[in-house]
């Protein structure tokens, strides 16, 4: 009895070729995709921390006083909450860490800001709201002039802080390069590692390395 073979067919070369540059197409598509949503995240953190300089200015056009550090911040806005202790009138928002604090018994100045600046329409979250914003990556946005920031790169200048917490590795090396001179270490914009979630302040810039979570600080 005569036996017949099956002819087994595979994929031509033309046909993986074929795959490979759907494949590639694909992935192209992908990295395209997530590297547009990067750059719209970039943009979006680079507005939150202008925007803090813009609050200070407008404030200031307005009322002749630093917001936090606003020596008639009642007198200007009835129900504004006074920065204590009496510290205000330096031309510094010089109590409080950037993080700020949401307890109005603890009115530091950098945490008062918010409250004020609120009250003038210079910034959404509800008007009576005391303690820092949210930034566009889902963490934090404040400002200080005192020390309870990272440690500044030597030759820096700037009067005030502005610090947002919760930004990537990617996004921070962005940001920077954005901003500044894309070196988490040097310049007016600089970094630390943020441990786990926390949104406290870390002792010295540190430099840009994946995969860490990163507290970005810009001095204006």
């Amino acid at each position: 009895m005569k036996q017949f073979k099956q002819n087994q067919s595979g994929f031509t070369l033309v046909e993986i070729a074929i795959v490979l540059v759907i494949i590639g197409l694909l992935l192209g598509g992908v990295l395209k995709g997530q590297a547009m949503v990067d750059g719209a995240k970039v943009k979006a953190l680079a507005a939150d921390f202008r925007s803090i300089s813009t609050m200070v200015n407008a404030y200031q056009d307005r009322f002749r006083a630093i917001p936090g550090d606003d020596v008639a911040a009642v007198a200007h806005q009835p129900t504004a909450i006074q920065a204590t202790p009496a510290t205000a009138g330096s031309g510094t928002i010089n109590t409080g860490t950037w993080v700020g604090l949401a307890v109005a018994a603890a009115a530091d100045e950098s945490s008062v800001f918010w409250n004020q600046v609120r009250l003038a329409g210079f910034a959404g979250g509800g008007a009576s709201t005391n303690g820092q914003a949210p930034n566009s990556v889902g963490g934090f946005l404040g400002v200080t002039s005192n020390a309870a920031h990272p440690t500044t790169p030597a030759g820096i200048s700037g009067t005030f802080i502005a610090c947002g917490s919760g930004i990537s590795y990617a996004i921070a090396t962005q940001l920077d390069t954005t901003l500044d001179d894309g070196v988490g270490t040097t310049g007016s914009m600089y970094a630390s590692i943020q441990p786990g979630a926390a949104i406290v302040a870390a002792t010295a810039p540190a430099a840009y390395a994946t995969p860490n979570s990163y507290t970005v600080c810009l001095s204006f």
